[in-house]
């Protein structure tokens, strides 16, 4: 896959049976349609399908920022907003094939999930280590 942002291909990364399109340039991550619901549900994190539920149906975000085309159909995507209180903007193919997440986005999206839920969780702890390794995912310890 190429990176909609950096037009290069993406490194593929293996974590649970999910895999995930990493770009080493931007720190870009694509989720195929339902990769993120499987890393969540790696994780015991049902509750936080609330942000990434019907992301395709959802009304586009107002912004400036140059729309980025899907690694899948090439189509532009639309800027969604998801997470808490639409904290996380986000590209979102219409035709559903997935998310892209710019560099820190998705780390913002998990810093706010992890803010709702309690600690000491192993699940939470192995996926957390993961993330860290690769996506530089800062989490507190609490």
């Amino acid at each position: 896959m190429k990176c909609p942002v950096c037009k290069i291909s993406a490194l593929v990364i293996e974590y649970e049976r999910i895999e995930l399109d990493y770009c080493s340039r931007c720190g870009g991550v694509w989720f195929d349609e339902g990769e993120l619901e499987l890393l969540l549900d790696a994780v015991e994190q049902g509750a936080a399908r609330k942000y990434v539920a019907d992301t395709a149906a959802r009304s586009p975000a107002e912004t400036e920022e140059k729309a980025r085309k899907c690694p899948i159909c090439n189509r532009p995507m639309k800027k969604t907003l998801i997470g808490e209180n639409g904290g996380v903007m986000v590209d979102s193919c219409e035709d559903g094939h997935g998310l892209w997440f710019d560099g820190g986005e998705l780390n913002r999206l998990l810093m706010q999930m992890d803010a709702e839920t309690p600690a000491g969780d192993e699940a939470r702890q192995s996926i957390a280590r993961f993330l860290n390794s690769v996506f530089q995912f800062k989490r507190d310890n609490k």
